[in-house]
């Protein structure tokens, strides 16, 4: 991909992609070149989440001060029992 888009750019040009696709007013070439677009997109957007989520791993500290690597699931179910 030549031009990397923000993650938000990217859904919201992912968003306009699925409506053309949905219309079913484009011709094949057209819907395959759009489809194309879409998976690029979509890889685009899958290594900006995996990097927040590393980001996010590093930074979540122990009790003890030290950076202690937690996945994301744990971080939110343990966010969740305090509610």
């Amino acid at each position: 991909m030549e031009d990397k888009p923000t993650f938000k750019e990217a859904i919201e040009e992912l968003e306009k992609i699925t409506d053309e696709l949905e219309s079913g007013e484009l011709e094949l070439e057209q819907s395959l070149a759009r489809f194309e677009r879409g998976v690029e997109l979509i890889r685009h957007c899958q290594e900006k989440l995996d990097s927040a989520q590393s980001k996010v791993e590093a930074l979540v500290e122990s009790l003890d001060g030290e950076i202690k690597r937690v996945p994301l699931d744990e971080s939110t179910e343990c966010a969740d029992e305090d509610v």
